[in-house]
C-alpha cells in the first residue's frame, strides 16, 4: 500500500496508471458482460442473461478477458454478428454502477491535492475505452485536479514519449516525478524515461 507520509517530499507529480491501480478494471468488465448478456437476451431470447453473465465471470475469474467473447459464442452458439456489440459496449457501455477508487489511492490523490501536486493519469488501451471508464469513476471531487494521457495517442508503453512530454510541457524534471503502476511494463516505462516507479 502506497501512503503518502511515506513517499519522498521532493516529488512534485505523481503518474499513475488507470487499470487495477486506481480502480478494480473487473468491477468495469463485469458491468459490460451483464450489459451484453442482457442485451442478447433481450434481441435473441437466448442464452438466459444471468448464464451468460455466470459464464462470463467464471471465464474472467479463471483466465481474464482474452478472448472471452469467443469462449462464450462457442459455448452459447453466438452468433459473429454480435461480436461488434460487445467491442462497442466496451467503449461505449452507460454503467448500471458508479466505479470506486480503492480506497487507499482515493488517500493518496486526495493526500497529493491537498499538498497541491500534479497528478497525472498516464493509461493505455482504447482512448475511448479508457476514457469511459473514467467518465464512469467516481472521483469524489478529484476530477478538476487530473490530467490524462493516453499512451495509444502517442506511442505504446513501454516507449516513454508520454512521460517526456509531461516533463516537457509542465517543466518538470525526471527526479520531481514518481510512476505508480502494478504492471512489470510500468516498471518498465517508467525506467525508460529515467524516472523513479513504485508498485502499488
Amino acid at each position: 500500500m502506497l501512503v503518502y507520509s511515506e513517499i519522498d517530499p521532493s516529488k512534485k507529480a505523481f503518474v499513475f496508471e488507470l487499470d487495477n491501480v486506481l480502480y478494480p478494471e473487473k468491477d468495469y468488465l463485469l458491468q459490460v458482460y451483464y450489459l451484453f448478456s442482457n442485451f442478447l437476451e433481450y434481441t435473441e431470447t437466448y442464452p438466459p442473461a444471468s448464464d451468460l453473465t455466470q459464464f462470463f465471470k467464471k471465464a474472467y475469474e479463471h483466465a481474464g478477458p482474452n478472448l472471452i467473447f469467443d469462449k462464450a459464442k462457442e459455448a452459447f452458439g453466438i452468433d459473429e454478428k454480435y461480436r461488434e456489440n460487445f467491442i462497442r459496449l466496451h467503449r461505449e457501455a452507460k454503467l448500471p454502477l458508479k466505479l470506486l477508487l480503492f480506497k487507499e489511492m482515493l488517500r493518496l490523490l486526495q493526500d497529493i491535492v491537498v499538498d497541491r501536486k500534479e497528478i497525472f493519469i498516464v493509461t493505455e488501451g482504447d482512448p475511448l475505452q479508457q476514457l469511459n471508464k473514467i467518465r464512469h469513476i467516481e472521483w469524489n471531487g478529484l476530477e478538476k485536479y487530473l490530467r490524462v494521457y493516453f499512451t495509444d495517442e502517442v506511442k505504446p508503453k513501454p516507449a516513454p514519449d508520454v512521460l517526456l512530454e509531461i516533463l516537457r510541457q509542465y517543466n518538470l524534471s525526471t527526479i520531481d516525478v514518481l510512476v505508480a503502476g502494478v504492471d512489470p511494463l510500468d516498471a518498465i516505462f517508467a525506467e525508460n524515461a529515467g524516472i523513479d516507479f513504485v508498485k502499488v
